[in-house]
């Protein structure tokens, strides 16, 4: 079946947008994400996703033309009032999905800080912000210069009385037949004091987008493994295999490069499916990214993962000089386009792209 050309809208014969595109709202009425507030998302070409301004903003399913593209974890979506800050409880909530953000003040395993003011401070595995619901939520349609533009914000909060005060404003758009979305964060500090911020996009690769036919397209400078299970398979970093039961994680720090531009480049592809997905973002903003591996039964999963830090923990992160930090009442920007690559010719050209950098 040919897909239908959204170029060739016909505004006459359509009574309302929504008939083709648009953003629905609603909220989980059952279970444990009862509660939780969902925005879905329509292109009209084939791409819809779900925002969860309940849950940060971040981004639960992605589907292209009915294909599922991202992993969901066996929780499922659960409301924050689960979250579990102790030891590895944040695990409970980790619904995966096609997005969950890890930060803002940890970023790898739970570890005791002491902090000046209050003395001993836990911060938990990958941090509290994923569990934390947005305010400020607003949803924005309307023809612009001959485009209908689709874009959600919401407005999420990390206080703490003697500590930190910090906002991510996020803001995903995108428009009527397009088969991608750009993701824009703003985060604040409206402390007094300078703050060190830890953020990384834990984005999910998963069945049937993920398969033993699946490849990651990139060009790196530099690859280091994270463990030892990882250092024996460097030759198959980019390359996957059949689940199997009890199989250890493994993870890769990678070094890319960019284009003229400074924009990084790369692409999960399923060469049976001819289906991949691109990401795409400044390595000034987001220099790290970690490469995860989780190739166990019914945790099938493969996580790309930008971030201004690697999932090592806010002490290690410290020493080691690799925390981001902003000054008082200032901001920092980050972002990362989410592309589809339909076919055979698009994955083909995508590589020629990945080829070319620097």
């Amino acid at each position: 079946m040919k897909f239908w050309d959204y170029k060739n809208l016909d505004k006459d014969k359509i009574g309302n947008i929504s008939q083709i595109a648009g953003v629905r709202r609603y909220e989980f009425a059952e279970g444990k994400a009862k509660g939780v507030e969902a925005l879905e998302i329509h292109t009209g070409a084939g791409l819809e996703f779900t925002v969860l301004p309940g849950r940060a903003m971040d981004i639960a399913w992605t589907e292209y033309r009915g294909i599922p593209l991202n992993y969901m974890a066996k929780s499922g979506v659960v409301a924050p009032e689960y979250y579990e800050a102790e030891g590895m409880g944040w695990l409970n909530n980790f619904f995966a999905g096609t997005l969950t953000t890890c930060g803002l003040l940890n970023v790898g395993g739970f570890e005791n800080v002491t902090h000046s003011v209050i003395g001993e401070r836990t911060y938990g595995l990958h941090g509290r912000i994923t569990n934390a619901a947005a305010e400020q939520v607003s949803v924005y349609e309307e023809w612009e210069n001959g485009e209908y533009v689709m874009k959600v914000s919401g407005l999420v909060s990390e206080g703490c009385l003697h500590c930190e005060h910090l906002t991510l404003r996020r803001e995903i758009t995108t428009k009527l037949g397009s088969k991608e979305f750009t993701l824009k964060d703003t985060i604040t500090n409206r402390a007094a004091a300078e703050q060190d911020v830890m953020l990384l996009y834990h984005i999910n690769m998963g069945y049937p987008l993920l398969d033993a036919d699946s490849k990651l397209y990139s060009k790196s400078l530099n690859i280091e493994p994270q463990s030892d299970e990882a250092a024996a398979e460097m030759d198959i970093v980019d390359s996957y295999r059949e689940p199997l039961l009890g199989i250890a994680e493994r993870c890769y720090a990678h070094d890319f490069a960019t284009d003229e531009n400074g924009v990084v480049k790369l692409a999960f592809v399923n060469e049976k499916l001819e289906l991949g997905v691109a990401l795409e973002y400044k390595k000034e903003q987001l220099p790290f990214f970690n490469h995860w591996k989780m190739m166990n039964k019914k945790e099938y999963v493969v996580g790309l993962e930008p971030g201004n830090c690697l999932p090592r923990g806010y002490a290690k992160s410290k020493q080691d000089g690799m925390l981001d930090t902003i000054p008082p009442y200032e901001s920092k920007c980050y972002e990362v386009t989410y592309k589809i690559l339909d076919g055979a010719e698009e994955i083909a050209a995508y590589k020629k792209e990945i080829e070319k950098l620097g």
